[in-house]
């Protein structure tokens, strides 16, 4: 099972928004040249990165 975001340090939810970041860079530049397989890979990661901003954003606000 995956771990969620709210489970992650600080460091640990940047690096992996970073990550994510690049990845969605790198889906959007093989769909440009038609080498992406699948689609619905992009909204994926769109939705992972709107997660770990979520939490991100909860702990600046210290909702949680």
């Amino acid at each position: 099972m995956a771990i969620k975001p709210k489970e992650l340090t600080d460091a640990e939810l940047l690096k992996r928004l970073d990550e994510a970041q690049r990845e969605l860079l790198d889906m959007r530049f093989k769909a440009a040249t038609r080498q992406l397989k699948s689609p619905k890979d992009i909204s994926k990661i769109k939705k992972e990165i709107a997660r770990l901003r979520t939490v991100k954003r909860q702990r600046e606000l210290g909702i949680e």
